[in-house]
């Protein structure tokens, strides 16, 4: 790749051409945890946060009637910042000379101008719409002079509060490389390998990174194996993808024996979301928000089609991973991602734990640079997604550009499909994987107590 298209995809500013394509979509912008006065008593008197996404400062509050306000964070007077503002019930003061200012941006106060002032009147801060779906607040950043599009209607943002769970982290990389580790499906059969198995009795479904720790679906001689043993011993998949209306459904096979291979098919919502299986009733489906060029959070939402999920525990099992309330790791380049080399010996490939093989994809994505030299790449076979997502991207870029729509989700008419988007992980009959697959997916959403009959059969391609 040249070092002109690298910077073409990563770089996101205002203005820039991947900026102006990722502002065509709904990014998450906090948790609704960070305003939680339990996890952060800053904000039981005022709930008021800095927030930057996509190379802008901005600022996000609450106001007395409990509506969302996201504003630009210099005050239009003159540029003081806004997010130690005066929080009043109905807006937000600077305190530089007291211009108050409501959620929707619109002047309320400039005290220190003459009596009968009509200043205020003309002064309008910028404002971004903002909506709350499941733990998670999301911010509209592009064109406003047309009909936005509503959130995608996938599994993660409609099931119910009491199936859902929503966390973050903070990586010092780009967001595109971020997001390329977790879409490739080579990657787990390496990174991710443990030298040994463990107990599928000892694994919770609810644990943090433990994907590869979990039974996969089906059974080997009617014994069920760990996904740890599966992606060790069979390193070398036959990886395929078909687009769909949102982005990409990727699968990658395994072939075990003459009769059986493993399959996995994971989603891909253009441009920064996956969808993958963490068990055979759960899914996580992950966001990459970039806060600038090199700097980048995710966003993972927990769905369950199962049992409700106990998020006061999930929330404490990755409390000694990723540090409250500004969401960053406890491991980096500062102490080597926690690695040992002992560890890389006898226990995993990597060398840097095993509870959490979030840290794992951390390396990963911290290790290439803030922002990867993509001109030293050497691409192989086991690469083409990559590749195919790159070039969607491209094209997506050169669309909005030229004037033209950003493609998939960005239309309300593909965000407003019922998709799921289905994931399974499982040993399937060699033969008709194919649809033993969409049979396993059909089978946990029929089951699935918050489903209407609608949604338990989602249109896919």
């Amino acid at each position: 790749m040249k070092a002109e298209q690298n910077d073409r995809i990563t770089r996101v500013g205002p203005g820039t051409a991947a900026g102006q394509l990722l502002r065509r979509y709904w990014q998450p912008a906090a948790l609704v945890d960070e305003f939680n006065p339990t996890l952060d008593p800053r904000m039981a008197q005022r709930p008021v946060k800095a927030v930057r996404l996509m190379g802008q400062d901005l600022v996000l509050f609450k106001d007395a009637q409990q509506r969302w306000g996201l504003l630009d964070r210099d005050c239009p007077h003159r540029g003081a910042d806004l997010s130690f503002g005066r929080h009043e019930g109905d807006g937000l003061r600077c305190p530089f000379h007291g211009w108050k200012f409501d959620v929707s941006g619109r002047c309320l106060d400039t005290p220190a101008e003459p009596l009968g002032s009509r200043l205020c009147d003309r002064v309008q801060q910028t404002s971004y719409p903002v909506v709350e779906r499941n733990g998670v607040v999301f911010a509209w950043m592009g064109p406003t002079d047309v009909a936005l599009p509503p959130l995608p209607a996938i599994d993660a943002f409609l099931a119910p509060a009491s199936h859902s769970f929503a966390f973050k982290g903070l990586w010092h990389a780009n967001w595109l490389q971020c997001f390329e580790v977790g879409i490739d499906p080579a990657h787990p059969s390496f990174l991710h390998r443990f030298l040994h198995d463990e107990d599928l009795s000892a694994v919770g479904d609810n644990a943090g990174g433990k994907q590869f720790r979990s039974a996969s679906v089906g059974a080997i001689d009617g014994q069920a194996w760990p996904m740890s043993r599966i992606m060790r011993e069979f390193y070398r998949p036959d990886i395929g993808f078909e687009p769909t209306p949102q982005g990409m459904q990727i699968t990658s096979r395994r072939p075990m024996t003459d009769e059986l291979t493993h399959v996995r098919v994971t989603q891909s919502i253009f441009p920064s979301t996956f969808v993958i299986p963490l068990s055979a009733s759960m899914t996580i489906t992950q966001m990459h928000v970039p806060v600038d060029d090199t700097h980048t959070y995710w966003y993972a939402f927990f769905t369950s089609f199962d049992k409700p999920l106990d998020g006061a525990a999930m929330r404490a099992q990755r409390a000694p991973y990723i540090s409250l309330p500004d969401y960053i790791p406890v491991s980096g380049s500062h102490n080597q991602w926690g690695f040992n080399p002992d560890e890389q010996r006898d226990q995993t490939y990597l060398g840097m734990g095993e509870d959490d093989i979030n840290v794992h994809d951390q390396w990963a994505v911290e290790s290439m640079g803030a922002i990867q030299d993509r001109t030293r790449e050497h691409l192989g076979t086991s690469d083409k997604l990559i590749v195919a997502n790159r070039r969607q991207l491209l094209q997506a870029i050169d669309s909005v550009e030229g004037g033209g729509p950003a493609p998939g989700v960005s239309q309300a008419d593909v965000a407003q499909q019922r998709t799921g988007p289905d994931t399974v992980d499982g040993v399937a009959p060699a033969g008709t994987w194919a649809t033993w697959w969409r049979e396993q997916a059909q089978a946990k959403h029929a089951a699935c107590p918050w489903m209407t009959d609608t949604q338990a059969h989602p249109n896919t391609v």
